[in-house]
């Protein structure tokens, strides 16, 4: 099992941030674009415990994959975990935690507990691809959401 942990400091209100980030439609616009992120499901403006999102990503050398996450645990204004149901990872676990760190500040704690597929196969391209990408994908992210928010 891996694990990636994310602190990105927004210089805005928690709840304005919240807002944000527990609408589902946000998060293409969050994800970078040579992933070709595109959500597949009706979802609605809020999201709410197990609300289900099918989506598809472009993951490089495999190719478009569908995946279907479930929210879950969420704490309304505070925390949700997004799991994957079914997708590429054989285990994935995205809790996000959104804190307040001063006046009109927060930080967004994003931790992600996952594990590959296809055992020694797996474990090795995780060294040379997959930890990269992922480290890419919360640079993108951070980069976004202080524009967005500065």
């Amino acid at each position: 099992m891996y694990q990636l942990e994310r602190n990105i400091p927004v210089n805005i209100d928690p709840i304005i941030l919240w807002d944000f980030i527990a609408t589902p439609h946000n998060l293409e616009q969050i994800t970078p674009p040579e992933l070709e992120f595109k959500i597949l499901s009706n979802v609605p403006d809020v999201m709410y415990d197990g609300l289900l999102i099918e989506y598809e990503i472009k993951i490089p050398i495999f190719g478009r994959k569908r995946w279907l996450t479930e929210i879950s645990e969420v704490v309304p204004g505070e925390s949700f975990v997004d799991m994957q149901i079914e997708g590429p990872y054989s285990y994935w676990r995205h809790y996000h935690q959104l804190l307040p760190s001063g006046i009109n500040a927060s930080l967004l704690v994003d931790r992600i507990d996952y594990e590959l597929p296809f055992g020694t196969i797996g474990a090795m391209t995780h060294s040379f691809i997959v930890r990269r990408q992922l480290e890419s994908i919360f640079d993108y992210r951070e980069k976004v959401l202080k524009n967005l928010f500065q």
